[in-house]
């Protein structure tokens, strides 16, 4: 197995110990990572025989790190198992259990009891225990069935695929982030949507379960607003960006509890510059974005990180290297990445995470001769089951209300490459319903039918010619160029786009790839470009890092001084 520099100091007990929920701060807060039992049935009922195994929970069974190493088909069901005790005075009025994501499908039960379910292998739920939990003092059962279609039904999956290879990975299943129970009063804020509003200076604050909210906000240690106002005036506020990642810190008073908090005054629009051409402007003002696409898989822990460090670590990389961006490919990170870009000024265009049938070459390879397809067609696009688009819709709206608060956050973008695609007209309006204030990616790489806020092209075996129209012109995936670094690679397989034999000869290709083309068309019409990519996944070897983040192929000093010419 290749691993990374943080696994050997995983606490087997407490791995990932962090509050996973940077955003919305109880000050009530108990883990479940760590050692739990399972067992791998062929039977939904919960074994009668118990769990003899023992798996290291957020961590996927098909993972080293979970400490079991076994892949769970379609036919299995994965139960997990977890006693505790809550503490004296724990429990407030009510307990709930929050799971960062399981994969795909969840059952839940307390001491025997069903407590609820949740379908969607990225995306948090929480579910409230209070009614079946044991009397003070005494132990509880948590069990979790999971069951885990991978690409075998029109689910999520992302890039997980049963027969992976080249740009399809591993799949995973179950528990991949958090577990932690958490206590409130019986009447409770349980949520708050907040929407800065940069051009009037004041920043807008929606809650759910109470409006009795009293907003105390923060200028560093500075009280700046002290109110139960719903619209905030501030004064001469300082705005976010890349360049000054200025956060405002915030505490919620409701129903007795104070909530943590924080936002970012910062606006992304399309706009037309100076010169007549339209252009991603950030704070009212045309910017570059320069990003890198993420992946987001560790080379030990899959989709899971071996730390949280190693989060922040791809974050600081990219920053460090020059990038202002990543493009969060395929995946939905636990919230803990997104503070990580909100701290360090990273913008995230943020991928929905892909479901449907099989991806047939029809859809893959015809936008190459310049013909897209119409998405109206679910045959085409696999996508004939109403329910696997109901379920996109679904975990549509709860990504979207999921980050809608983090500064970051610029641009959605919901299909790439066909992949699951359907309706995207309606998609596109959908999202424009659920968020007005980020600009939309709708159909990333092909099959465009118009309803989206810039032209987005992949380009990887034909010339980049940048071509001006009537909305910003983005280089959403492009480069590619591989380098097998020895010792550093899950296997011995090699996939690239272009592939080179040294770091010198990479590193050449990389600086002319900027310079003679990218670099230049910027004045042209370019309004951002997206290289493939941050680290290595699986097969693919064209990451700027080895997939143990233990090389990193081109020497920072010479990206950033790339770097520092890719802007307007």
């Amino acid at each position: 197995m290749l691993s990374t520099k943080w696994s050997k100091s995983i606490d087997r007990n407490n791995p990932l110990p962090e509050y996973p929920r940077p955003q919305f701060v109880r000050d009530s807060y108990i883990s479940l990572n760590g050692e739990w039992n399972y067992a791998i049935t062929k039977s939904s009922s919960i074994p009668a025989t118990g769990f003899p195994g023992r798996i290291i929970v957020p961590f996927s069974p098909e993972t080293e790190l979970s400490g079991v190493c076994r892949m769970i088909t379609p036919q299995d069901y994965l139960f997990y198992q977890k006693s505790f005790v809550l503490p004296e005075e724990f429990n407030k009025g009510r307990v709930f259990v929050n799971f960062g994501a399981v994969d795909q499908v969840a059952e839940v039960y307390l001491n025997g009891n069903l407590v609820g379910s949740h379908t969607g292998g990225y995306t948090p739920f929480k579910l409230e225990l209070t009614e079946h939990l044991a009397d003070e003092g005494c132990e509880n059962s948590l069990v979790v069935c999971v069951k885990d279609y991978t690409d075998t039904k029109s689910y999520s999956r992302g890039k997980q695929k049963i027969k992976r290879g080249g740009i399809w990975y591993s799949p995973q299943s179950g528990i991949w982030q958090s577990v932690w129970l958490e206590s409130t009063p019986v009447k409770y804020l349980e949520s708050v949507k907040i929407t800065p509003d940069y051009d009037n200076g004041l920043v807008k604050f929606e809650y759910f379960g109470t409006d009795d909210v009293r907003v105390i906000i923060y200028d560093g240690k500075r009280e700046v607003a002290n109110t139960k106002e719903h619209v905030v005036k501030i004064p001469n506020f300082h705005e976010w960006s890349p360049e000054s990642p200025f956060l405002y810190h915030v505490d919620f008073r409701a129903c007795g509890e104070v909530i943590k908090s924080y936002f970012g005054m910062r606006k992304f629009s399309v706009g037309t510059d100076a010169n007549g051409v339209k252009r991603l402007f950030l704070n009212n003002k045309p910017y570059f974005h320069n990003g890198l696409l993420d992946q987001g898989y560790y080379s030990d822990g899959y989709l899971t990180p071996p730390d949280n460090e190693a989060m922040e670590n791809d974050v600081i990389f990219a920053k460090t290297a020059g990038f202002n961006m990543l493009r969060k490919h395929i995946k939905i990170e636990p919230l803990l990445w997104y503070h990580y870009c909100d701290v360090h000024g990273i913008l995230v265009w943020q991928d929905m995470v892909n479901g449907g049938g099989t991806y047939g070459p029809e859809v893959s390879v015809i936008p190459f001769v310049g013909i897209n397809l119409d998405d109206r067609n679910y045959r085409l696009f696999h996508r004939t089951e109403k329910e696997g688009r109901d379920m996109y819709y679904n975990e549509l709206r709860e990504t979207v209300n999921l980050l809608y608060n983090c500064p970051c956050i610029a641009m959605w973008v919901p299909f790439n490459e066909g992949w699951g695609q359907f309706d995207s007209a309606k998609v596109y309006k959908y999202i424009k319903d659920l968020d007005s204030t980020r600009v939309v990616d709708t159909t990333s790489g092909w099959h465009d039918l118009g309803s989206s806020d810039v032209i987005s092209k992949h380009i990887y075996f034909t010339p980049i010619k940048v071509k001006k129209g009537d909305k910003p012109y983005v280089l959403s995936e492009f480069g590619g160029f591989s380098l097998k670094t020895p010792d550093h690679t899950f296997n011995n397989k090699m996939f690239g786009y272009k592939i080179y034999k040294s770091t010198k000869s990479l590193t050449e290709a990389y600086k002319r790839l900027y310079e003679k083309t990218i670099i230049p068309q910027i004045k042209d019409g370019l309004c951002a470009a997206v290289y493939t990519q941050l680290t290595d996944v699986e097969d693919e070897l064209n990451g700027l890092m080895t997939y143990d983040r233990k090389v990193t192929k081109i020497d920072m000093a010479t990206l950033r001084k790339i770097n520092e010419r890719v802007k307007l």
